[in-house]
This record gives structure tokens, C-alpha cells and sequence, in this order.
């Protein structure tokens, strides 16, 4: 195996940083830029394993254009938004998007594909005056290109309706890539995502802001410098690779910002630890385990420079660090969409759960299971989880996992009795209550709310629509829901606070009052299990959601009708409300004639 040295923490144009030599084999330094070996190096002893990550969807979360395995078809496909038009098309081998605009015409090639587990996404450099589009360099930064490819689907979205924004007058192409996705989808240091954790709110915007800051502030992880000086010198280097200005002074205070506006200004994919999700983006720096084994990577920070702490009163857990380390990327509150889950606002001092894929880190974080249970538990990130050991998870076979802590649930008895289902039905099954199907998932279904709770918790109850039992019980108005859950639990829900969710008559049904009166993410709730019914009296109501405010809720409507109906429902629902309306009225016509 190769023998790779520990590098000392030299700071260029300062002394070397203070050097802790191992006692009894421990482990010094896994944050910063020397701490790093590279995935390959990994590959030496632990090949079988690492023969499956390479694989996998989290390695190839980003990856050159030039070498990728891509599923989208570049086939001339167009995709229009406002005056805009953008298509794709291929030339010489290499993928290109060329967009038609009132603001000018541009060409980009496509240089890299981001994601892959439901969707593609794609960057690329504008050749729009290029001679050689193929060989041309390209002008200017890698930009988000505005077409990301649907698996599900089989077809083309605006990029921008991936997340919960308003429909768009125009298209956007000026994101840069090196300014958005590069933080959580590529491999950088440690110490990098650290920076507004050590210095505080008031930190210019950069790429590695964490999780920390909307989280409760007795679930906030703390950093703190050890060695300010020498964290600060490490820090310089750090500019200094990206080729920024240096601080005004040696003090860290000064130097994060600066570090902060290099990152967000200077950062590229040349200066990545590694393209992608390496192996140290989760397990962290390893080249002091590589050098010699016997030493064992740690998802704790270790470093004389700098600290993190478990939130107070926490112990920190290896479970609490898998969570934490899984929790840095995935704790998306996306967009500036303001609602959570629990009745709460994005801008709340302690905002709720997210209510969309990526968030899910985040939300576990909150509930009541992350103290002794990880992430890794019930996923495995080395391999794309197989879809049928998840549905196991929801049945009641899954039931073993939540009573190695809870074994008073072990007997059928017990879980009768608790949840009120017989045994061996959906209802007996811990997550199909504690965990239940309410986010909305990268391909227009539902997914598990992270957030481990009750669905009688009275935050859920009268916070969010539509009550979580409805979501099996669709049949059921929300009286009849509540009644039995005060029954069996001997709770009481205050009846006005229902009445203000949905509406002054509570023998309504849950589901159908939801979609009437819901918040954007609570009507795909409502959407989704309706097109899971497939009743087609439904379909008048569920038509309008075809031309919603929210494009990414329009999607979830056009499957749900496709599921009732059979039909394909042909309709572009990314083009204007108003076109789509007309199509839709059209459609509805037809789909109803001679009921």
C-alpha cells in the first residue's frame, strides 16, 4: 500500500504551525486541506467497498461531462419559459444548450452533469462566439444551465422549477456553478464549511454555510478556535490557494471574511479536494490513516486548531456525528419558499421541518431518535439503497429497528395496543405513523418526513394540514380523525384552531379541504394522495393545481391525473398559468365527457 506522509500544517509566508506528534497511535488533524488523501488511496484496502461507492449515486453526484455516463437524451428537445427557448443538441461528441432570448442568443457546452439518482442537472461555459465549440474553452464561468432532465418522466424541466419558487417571466442562465451546488455536491476541507460557525451571522455569504444557523438553538453544534493564530495562518493558505487577498491583519477575526469572499469569488473545480463526493467529504481527512492504519478516520472533528462540540447537555454519539456529518448537505430549507412544516415560517427563530427532499438530514436532527440512531441505520451511502429494503422499512418487518430501543414494543400485544392497528397491518408498522409519507420527492411522490414524531403531536395536529392519519385514511373528514385520536390517546384539540385550517364545517374530508385551503407544500400532500385513490371525481378539483403559482406543484398535479386517468396528460406545465390553463380546460373537457 502506498505510503503517504502526514503533512505538517505549514502556513505559507508564516511559521509552521505547531505539530502534535500522535500519542499512542491517535489521530491529529482531519479538517484541513493537507488532512486530505484522495478516495483513490482508499481503494488499497478497502476495494470491495469502494468498488460499490464508485458506483453509487452519491459519488457521482457531479462529474465531467467529457467522461460521464449521461441518461438525458440530447435530441434537439426544447423547453420554453416566457420569451425564452432553450435546446439541446449534440455536436462532435459533446453536449450543448442553446438558448434563444430577446436579452441575445447563447450557446453553452455542457462541461459537467450534476446528480443522478432522479434527475440530471448540467453546467456548462458559454462558446456562443467560439469558432471550435467543441474545443473552445468557453468564456466566462461555469454556469447552471436552465434544463435538468426528469428520470421519472423521461422529460425536460426548467432547472429553476426543481425547488418551490414562483413561475418565472424568463429563463436564468447567469448562476455559476462554482457559486451554488459546488459546496455539498463536490469534496472540499473541512475547516472551509467551518468559517461562519467560528465567526457568526454577520460572515459575508460564501458556499460552505452549514446547517447550524437554522437549527434550534439547543440542537446547535458550536465551533470554536483552539489555536487562533495557527487556525488563522491554516486559514491563509487556504486564500492563498484560491489566489485571494490577503487579510488586513493576522487576527482570525480578519481572516475568516476574507477567507469567506476568496471562497465565494475564487473557488473552482480545480481547487476542490476532489470532483464529486469523495470518500473525506463524510469520513473526513485521511491522510494520517492512510499513512498508517492502525490510526481510524473519525466523522468527529480532530484538529489542534479547532473544536466542534455536541449541542449542550449532548454527548456526542458516533450516531450524533453520523447525523451531523450526513446533516451538513442535506438540510436544504429551499429557496425562499417562507413555510415549514409544524405551522412554522422559514424565517422563524426556530423554523419547522422542510417540506421537500434534501432537508431530511436536518429534520432528523430535530426529532427524537438522533441521539442513538444514525443516519447509516437505515441507509447505506457506499450504494444506491434498493427501493424494496426501504418499503420493508415501512412495513411492520421494519419494526425491529425502532425496538432495539424501545423494547416494550417488541410483543404484538404491545404494538396493538400502542397503535391501535391490527398486527401485521400498514398501521402497525412504527414509521408508516412515526415517520409519515408527507415530503415531496424529487420525482413527484411522497417521501418520509425526517422529523421523527407523533401524528398526534399538537404541533402536527393543528399546525399542519392535512392530519397525518388521513394520509392512509383518506376517506375520513377531519372530525372523525381528531375524535379518534383523542379517544385513543387522550389528547383534546382545540376545535377553533381546526376550524381555521379547514374551514368553519369539520365533518369536511381532510384531504379534499386540504387541497381547497392548503399551503402550497400541504396541497402536494393533498395531490399525491388523491391521485393514490383514483377516484376521477376528483379530477375537477385537482385540474386547477395544473396551472398553480408554484410550477413544482403543477408536476406533482400532472402525475397524480396521469395516475387516475391512464392518460398522459399532455400538457406543458412549465409554459404561463395562463397557457396552461387553456390547455387544461381542454384536457378536463375531455377527460369528463360523457360522465
Amino acid at each position: 500500500m502506498r505510503q503517504l506522509a502526514l503533512v505538517a500544517l505549514v502556513a505559507c509566508g508564516h511559521p509552521a504551525a505547531p505539530r502534535v506528534a500522535p500519542a499512542g497511535g491517535a489521530l491529529v488533524s482531519n479538517v484541513l486541506r493537507g488532512d486530505y488523501a484522495g478516495s483513490q488511496a482508499c481503494g488499497d484496502c478497502h476495494n470491495a467497498i469502494y468498488q460499490t461507492w464508485a458506483a453509487s449515486p452519491m459519488r457521482n453526484m457531479t462529474r465531467d461531462a467529457r467522461t460521464a455516463a449521461i441518461r438525458a437524451p440530447f435530441d434537439g428537445a426544447t423547453l420554453r419559459v416566457g420569451g425564452d427557448a432553450c435546446t439541446v443538441e449534440m455536436q462532435g461528441g459533446a453536449r450543448f444548450m442553446r438558448i434563444a432570448s430577446p436579452s441575445g442568443d447563447k450557446r453553452f457546452r455542457v462541461t459537467k452533469v450534476v446528480g443522478g439518482r432522479y434527475r440530471e442537472d448540467f453546467v456548462g461555459v458559454d462558446v456562443t462566439d467560439a469558432a471550435d465549440p467543441v474545443g473552445d474553452p468557453g468564456q466566462g464561468p461555469e454556469r447552471v444551465l436552465p434544463m435538468t432532465f426528469v428520470f421519472s418522466s423521461k422529460t425536460w424541466r426548467y432547472k429553476g422549477y426543481s425547488v418551490m419558487v414562483p413561475e418565472r417571466p424568463r429563463m436564468s442562465w447567469q448562476g455559476q456553478w462554482s457559486q451554488e451546488c459546488i459546496g455539498c455536491h463536490n469534496t472540499l476541507p473541512l475547516v472551509t464549511m467551518l468559517y461562519d460557525d467560528l465567526y457568526g451571522p454577520s460572515l459575508p455569504a460564501y458556499q460552505g454555510k452549514m446547517q447550524d444557523r437554522i437549527l434550534p438553538r439547543d440542537k446547535q453544534w458550536a465551533a470554536r478556535a483552539i489555536d487562533g493564530t495557527g487556525l488563522a495562518h491554516a486559514i491563509d493558505d487556504e486564500i492563498a490557494l484560491l489566489g485571494g487577498a490577503p487579510p488586513r491583519d493576522d487576527s482570525l477575526r480578519a481572516t475568516l471574511p476574507a477567507a469567506a469572499v476568496a471562497m465565494e469569488q475564487k473557488l473552482d473545480g480545480g481547487k476542490l479536494v476532489e470532483l464529486g463526493i469523495g470518500c473525506e467529504a463524510c469520513h473526513n481527512g485521511a491522510r494520517q490513516h492512510v499513512a498508517e492504519p492502525a490510526v481510524k478516520p473519525s466523522f468527529a472533528v480532530r484538529s489542534p486548531l479547532v473544536g466542534v462540540a455536541p449541542p449542550p447537555g449532548e454527548a456526542g454519539t458516533r450516531a450524533q456525528w453520523i447525523n451531523h456529518t450526513c446533516a451538513k448537505c442535506h438540510t436544504v430549507l429551499f429557496s425562499r419558499y417562507p413555510w415549514t412544516w409544524e405551522g412554522k415560517q422559514r424565517r422563524d427563530r426556530e423554523p419547522g421541518g422542510s417540506s421537500i427532499t434534501s432537508g431530511e438530514g436536518r429534520d432528523y436532527q430535530l426529532g427524537h431518535c438522533a441521539s442513538q440512531m444514525a443516519c447509516t441505520t437505515c441507509h447505506d451511502p457506499h450504494l444506491e439503497d434498493p427501493p424494496d429494503k426501504l418499503r420493508a422499512l415501512g412495513t411492520p418487518a421494519g419494526n425491529a429497528i425502532c425496538t432495539s430501543c424501545h423494547p416494550k414494543y417488541k410483543t404484538d400485544a404491545a404494538v396493538a395496543a400502542h397503535s391501535h392497528h391490527a398486527i401485521g397491518s400498514a398501521g402497525s408498522a412504527c414509521i408508516a405513523c412515526h415517520m409519515a409519507k408527507k415530503n415531496m420527492g424529487l420525482d413527484y411522490v411522497l417521501d418520509r418526513y425526517h422529523r421523527i414524531g407523533s401524528p398526534d403531536d399538537p404541533a402536527r395536529v393543528l399546525g399542519d394540514r392535512p392530519l397525518e392519519c388521513a394520509l392512509c385514511h383518506a376517506d375520513k373528514s377531519v372530525e372523525a380523525l381528531v375524535t379518534t385520536m383523542e379517544q385513543w390517546y387522550g389528547k383534546t384539540f382545540d376545535r377553533d384552531q381546526l376550524r381555521a385550517l379547514y374551514g368553519p364545517d369539520l365533518s369536511v374530508n381532510a384531504i379534499r379541504a386540504t387541497l381547497a385551503r392548503g399551503k402550497p407544500h400541504e396541497q402536494a400532500v393533498a395531490i399525491v394522495v388523491l391521485g393514490e385513490r383514483k377516484d376521477r371525481a376528483d379530477l375537477p378539483a385537482l385540474v386547477p393545481m395544473l396551472w398553480h403559482e408554484y410550477p413544482l406543484v403543477r408536476y406533482f398535479a400532472q402525475r397524480a391525473l396521469q395516475t387516475i386517468t391512464g392518460d398522459p396528460v399532455a400538457i406543458d406545465v412549465g409554459a404561463s398559468a395562463a397557457d396552461v390553463r387553456a390547455a387544461a380546460e381542454q384536457w378536463l373537457k375531455a377527460a369528463t365527457a360523457g360522465r
